[in-house]
């Protein structure tokens, strides 16, 4: 059998692992947060953000032990853009995203501090012709930061009204193995979706780089879209939510935070346009929700994150 086919055939079986594992991830953590009265959107802030932030977090922390901190940067940022003008601006564009007062209030607002404040120190010193980065007590800081962070979510969660609806709630036990099962399957579908996307790009001869930005870039955040629009179509829109949010701020405050620890981090590979994607991101999310005429992320909203996601993309195609 020729070697695209082979590649095909497993790309196919990535997905398939994928949105399997999206399937049973979803259902495991609704039936946690039913069972422990948890709000469906911490626990997609934490379980399901974290489980699926966990390519993000191999790639990041390797390429910090190996003193790349290009990999680790890169990597963070590129997930961060591509999770929100892209994996939450596509839910949105099926299905209205709900916006709870409390979503209003703490969590966009804090993911828009925390992606300012990583961008700040990042550019510290860039005026004196250098990028400043990440020290080891900055991340440090970082990740006690997103530990005060989720103790705050648990201390002032409240669960949904129609928490108990929709859904079998399962024994704990078996809840939690559905979260274990789906995630592995998640990880392991997506690790071999990438690899093949990656072996076939190069059959094609599409270059090195181009694959960097865009395969291996996206390829990390595929548990991530997934797992979003299948908590989408399950009517779990704040699990959605919880998800994006809380991938991106486990990206920025943990990773970065650990991988900083671990060896101090450069930024001279980030420029300003990729600074200005990852906060104008979040702002358009920030904007949408405070505009005063809606509580939703609607379709208009995701066209718009869109045509971000269109121009940074076309950015980084011309500068290669």
């Amino acid at each position: 059998m020729a070697e695209p086919v082979i590649q095909i055939l497993i790309l196919v079986l990535g997905l398939a692992l994928v949105v399997c594992g999206a399937s049973i991830l979803v259902d495991g953590a609704s039936s946690l947060a039913r069972r422990f009265g948890v709000s469906e959107f911490v626990i997609g802030l934490t379980i399901v953000g974290f489980g699926t932030s966990l390519p993000e977090l191999v790639v990041s922390v390797t390429g910090a032990l190996e003193g790349n901190s290009a990999i680790a940067i890169g990597n963070v940022i590129g997930s961060n853009i591509f999770n929100t003008v892209f994996i939450l601006a596509l839910s949105a564009l099926f299905v209205p995203v709900a916006i709870s007062p409390k979503n209003r209030k703490r969590d966009i607002p804090v993911t828009l501090l925390v992606t300012l404040l990583v961008s700040v120190l990042g550019m510290a010193g860039c005026c004196s012709g250098g990028w400043h980065g990440l020290s080891r007590i900055e991340g440090l800081l970082l990740v006690l930061l997103f530990a005060g962070y989720i103790f705050w979510c648990f201390r002032t969660d409240e669960p949904e009204e129609n928490a108990s609806e929709g859904g079998k709630i399962h024994s704990p036990a078996f809840a939690a193995l559905m979260v274990v099962v789906g995630l592995s399957a998640l990880i392991a579908g997506g690790r071999f979706f990438v690899n093949s996307s990656v072996r076939l790009a190069q059959i094609i001869g599409v270059s090195d780089k181009y694959i960097a930005v865009t395969v291996l870039a996206m390829g990390t955040s595929l548990p991530e879209l997934v797992t979003s629009i299948v908590a989408i179509a399950k009517h779990r829109n704040q699990m959605a939510l919880g998800n994006i949010l809380g991938s991106n701020v486990f990206n920025l405050l943990l990773i970065l935070g650990v991988s900083a620890a671990l060896s101090p981090m450069s930024f001279a590979s980030v420029n300003l346009t990729d600074v200005a994607a990852l906060v104008l991101s979040i702002i358009l999310v920030w904007t949408a929700v405070y505009t005063g005429r809606r509580n939703v992320l609607d379709r208009f909203d995701a066209v718009l994150m869109l045509i971000l996601f269109a121009a940074y993309m076309t950015l980084l195609t011309i500068r290669l």
